[in-house]
């Protein structure tokens, strides 16, 4: 009999796996694609538009613009300061947009939905688009440098909305796969303007500014499909309290099927809201009650950003050069290749290994990857061959960031919190990720000018902390409901008598009589 029910639960989920959910997840994913074209992009070209900056600001002479084979100046060339200045500022710029707007998040959701936010979202895009396309026509610094802040601005909404949208319409047993393509699509970008940005294609003197420009693109197909796409249904269910186009929106999602159970559980998450109240972000960050979830959200995001990993995105090119590689730009291809591939692996294993397993994993390779590459660097003039360890550790890197640190901080953070403090927390998380990318993405050439060889030992000491932190507080969310993980944070807080066998056993109920005690005593709540 267990056997047959095991059975029937499944062919249930793969049931819920309709062509409208599919579509649905896709046309949301084109905004974490778009994210990910916007980060990739300015790679390739960075010796191209270099010239022509140095060209704009009067520190370069008005001549042709001679390339070799891959991409780079024929001739190595000191880079005027003043230049220097401006390419970080067009590097980092984009995070400056996503800090900016990520505190948006919950306000555009909300406002008129998670389908009609992203839709309004996609004329920063085309704007920003339009803005970088058009960068010969006027200062190609100030165009680049105002098309990455608008673009930064858009994917600050966008990676928000997206993870909010697919976290709320996945079934249970997919929400960890589903969750995860919002990362795979965020590499396939990467990937894509890897590609685009090669010297025969576009990455070269005449067609560099389509290059920025089709990072735009992927709004206007986005915009063409999500009216297509059911609202989802726990924002209406419990945010508008619209039940019966709950109920349509779950049946264009799920097929034909019985959904008083996922009704149920939604009303039950409702009356947790009204009891709650809207949690806004002073109120999270100031009660004892979302501490310990607010916590490991943040420093599972920080773990993503503060690894290094941008640092390879961004000046992967630059690294591969110091290396020894004399095709660097087909490196970087394969980093992003990799990245693709073993974000895929997460994808078919983050639901059956869990999401504390593989960031455990993830992060732990990624710091011996760290020393390895440290270690190649610094011996390369010594031994030649140490330029396979460099590259070899930074493939290695890649794949282990993928398989864990990289996806999962995106949608955990939705799995810890509940519907109330939910937007606040992917807001504050959000700001966090774009604040310590804007970190990283202007100050790394400073701190390997400083640091030499030795600039991704720093990285390594940060992932040997994450490592322990991760081991010792954040929780396995792998098929657990939102109230069983809440649960799990409250069972190690201070209780009053009665109320701990409550809830560390059933996993549901806690929540109310624990919470609102501890509501009631909270000041700021």
């Amino acid at each position: 009999v267990e056997s047959g029910n095991r059975t029937f639960s499944h062919l249930c989920v793969l049931q819920q796996l309709t062509g409208t959910l599919t579509l649905a997840v896709f046309s949301a994913v084109l905004g974490s694609l778009q994210y990910g074209y916007s980060l990739g992009v300015i790679n390739a070209p960075q010796k191209v538009i270099e010239q022509h900056y140095g060209r704009s600001l009067g520190v370069l002479p008005e001549e042709p613009l001679l390339l070799s084979e891959n991409g780079t100046g024929t001739e190595k060339q000191e880079v005027h300061p003043s230049v220097v200045m401006y390419w970080s500022l067009s590097v980092s710029i984009f995070s400056i947009g996503g800090v900016v707007s990520s505190f948006l998040v919950g306000f555009v959701g909300d406002l008129r939905g998670r389908v009609k936010g992203m839709l309004m979202v996609n004329v920063l895009a085309v704007i920003a688009g339009l803005l970088m396309v058009m960068a010969k026509m006027w200062k190609p610094h100030v165009m680049v440098i105002a098309g990455r802040c608008v673009m930064g601005f858009y994917c600050g909404l966008s990676s928000g909305l997206v993870p909010m949208y697919i976290g709320e319409i996945a079934p249970m047993a997919y929400r960890g796969s589903l969750g995860t393509l919002h990362q795979l699509a965020i590499v396939s970008g990467i990937l894509l303007s890897q590609v685009l940005g090669l010297e025969f294609l576009l990455g070269n003197d005449y067609y560099w500014p389509l290059l920025l420009g089709l990072s735009g693109a992927p709004a206007v197909l986005q915009s063409l499909l999500l009216p297509l796409c059911p609202e989802s249904p726990r924002y209406l269910y419990i945010k508008r309290g619209m039940v019966e186009e709950a109920k349509n929106s779950l049946r264009r999602l799920k097929g034909e099927y019985d959904p008083s159970a996922d009704l149920e559980e939604m009303r039950r998450e409702k009356e947790e809201v009204e009891k709650e109240a809207q949690v806004s972000i002073a109120v999270l960050v100031r009660s004892s009650l979302y501490r310990q979830q607010l916590f490991v959200a943040l420093m599972m995001h920080l773990s993503q950003q503060l690894s290094g990993i941008n640092a390879i995105f961004y000046y992967s090119t630059a690294i591969f050069e110091r290396a020894g590689v004399t095709q660097p730009v087909y490196a970087t291809i394969g980093v992003g290749v990799l990245n693709t591939v073993f974000t895929m692996v997460s994808v078919a294993l983050v639901d059956r290994a869990g999401r504390r397993t593989l960031t455990l994993i993830g992060l732990g390779g990624m710091c011996i990857c760290a020393v390895a590459m440290t270690v190649g660097l610094v011996y390369l003039k010594v031994y030649s061959w140490m330029s396979y360890v460099s590259m070899s550790a930074i493939f290695l890197f890649v794949c282990f960031f993928e398989i864990g640190p990289g996806p999962i901080p995106w949608f955990i953070v939705a799995e810890l919190f509940s519907q109330g403090p939910r937007p606040a927390a992917i807001a504050l998380a959000g700001c966090t990720n774009w604040t310590s990318n804007f970190i990283i993405g202007m100050t790394f050439p400073y701190i390997e000018a400083l640091c030499g060889s030795y600039v991704f030992i720093l990285f390594a000491v940060l992932l040997f902390g994450f490592t322990v932190f991760t081991y010792l507080r954040v929780p396995e969310t792998k098929g657990k409901t939102f109230e069983e993980i809440a649960a799990v944070f409250k069972k190690g807080m201070k209780q009053t008598p009665g109320t701990r066998k409550t809830g560390t056993e059933t996993g549901t109920g806690t929540g109310t009589s624990t919470e609102l005690e501890q509501l009631k005593s909270d000041s700021q709540a």
